[in-house]
This record gives C-alpha cells, sequence and structure tokens, in this order.
C-alpha cells in the first residue's frame, strides 16, 4: 500500500476514535469501526489488534458493543473457525442504533435522577431561610425535566419516522415488483 494510502487510512481511523469518544464510546471503539470500514474484505480479530494496535480482548469487548450497535456485522467464512467482521455502511442504520442504545439507557438514566432529585426536594422540610434556593432548585430541575423528555420525546419521534420510512419504502418497492 502506498504512503499516501496508509496516511489517509491512519488519518481516518484516528478521526473515528475522536468521533466516538465524542459520542462517549471509547476510543478504541472508534479505531476499531474505522479500521473494519475501510476493509474492502472482512477483518478478524487478530487483523484488528495488528491494525488497531490494542490488546486482543480490547478488541474483542468493542467488537461485541459495535455488533449490539448494529455497526459492524459478524461473517463466518466456510472452513475458518474465526469470527470475522464488516462495517455498516448505513449510517442512517448506524445513528439509528446508536440513538436506541442512548436513548435506553442515558435518557431513562437522566430522567430518573431528575425525578427522584425532585422527589427529594417535595419530600424535603426547607427552612424559611432557604425556600428562595430550594425554588430556584426546583424549577432548574422541572426545566432539566422538561428538557430531558422532550428530547426523549424527539428522539423517539425519528426512529418512528425512519422505521415508518423503511415500511413505506419496503411497501412501494415491494408493490413495484408485483406489478411486473
Amino acid at each position: 500500500m502506498s504512503e499516501d494510502l496508509i496516511q489517509a487510512r491512519e488519518h481516518f481511523i484516528q478521526g473515528m476514535s475522536r468521533i466516538t469518544h465524542f459520542w462517549g464510546f471509547s476510543k478504541a471503539m472508534g479505531a476499531i469501526y474505522g479500521a473494519i470500514y475501510l476493509s474492502p474484505t472482512p477483518v478478524s480479530l487478530d487483523e484488528l489488534v495488528e491494525q488497531v494496535g490494542v490488546s486482543k480482548g480490547a478488541v474483542s469487548t468493542n467488537v461485541r458493543m459495535l455488533e449490539r450497535l448494529n455497526m459492524v456485522h459478524r461473517q463466518v467464512q466456510v472452513g475458518d473457525r474465526k469470527d470475522y467482521y464488516i462495517a455498516e455502511a448505513d449510517f442512517w442504520q448506524v445513528m439509528r442504533s446508536i440513538m436506541q442504545e442512548r436513548e435506553k439507557n442515558e435518557f431513562a438514566l437522566a430522567l430518573r435522577t431528575v425525578g427522584e432529585s425532585l422527589d427529594i426536594m417535595n419530600g424535603a422540610e426547607i427552612p424559611p431561610e432557604e425556600s428562595d434556593l430550594a425554588a430556584f432548585y426546583q424549577e432548574r430541575m422541572l426545566s432539566m425535566k422538561g428538557f430531558f423528555n422532550q428530547l426523549d420525546n424527539l428522539i423517539a419521534m425519528l426512529i418512528s419516522l425512519d422505521a415508518m420510512r423503511l415500511t413505506a419504502l419496503m411497501r412501494f418497492f415491494g408493490n413495484s415488483k408485483n406489478k411486473e
């Protein structure tokens, strides 16, 4: 491989590493996805260890997370006991999977935490001299709860719209095949 291709590949993998870190995932996960994404053939765990430079355990753990997010798919090669991986190239699918995963975990935790904090506030005996501060806390917490509820609803709506889009496309193309 030419130096320019190597440099472009390495730069891309580093970029994927930074992007996944921004989204709250490990840098290794981004580098692994980048390596699989730029591979024209399925990649084994051993090859990923070599390409990304992290331990086999770290590669295995991150590949499992990538599989859970539907960002990579396992492929079996006849006559070989190793697992090989290919990248999901449909970025709408990738984003939908990430949003569903984040929506399940992070928003549920955020909403629960804010709700529990409000419950503490509602059951608290607030001294008169702290009533203004308590009212301020409650106002801020209610505002945050409203924001998280709206964000949760927005993401759920985006996921639903994408599912409806896929259903409509399937119906359209399914019907057009029946007409032929």
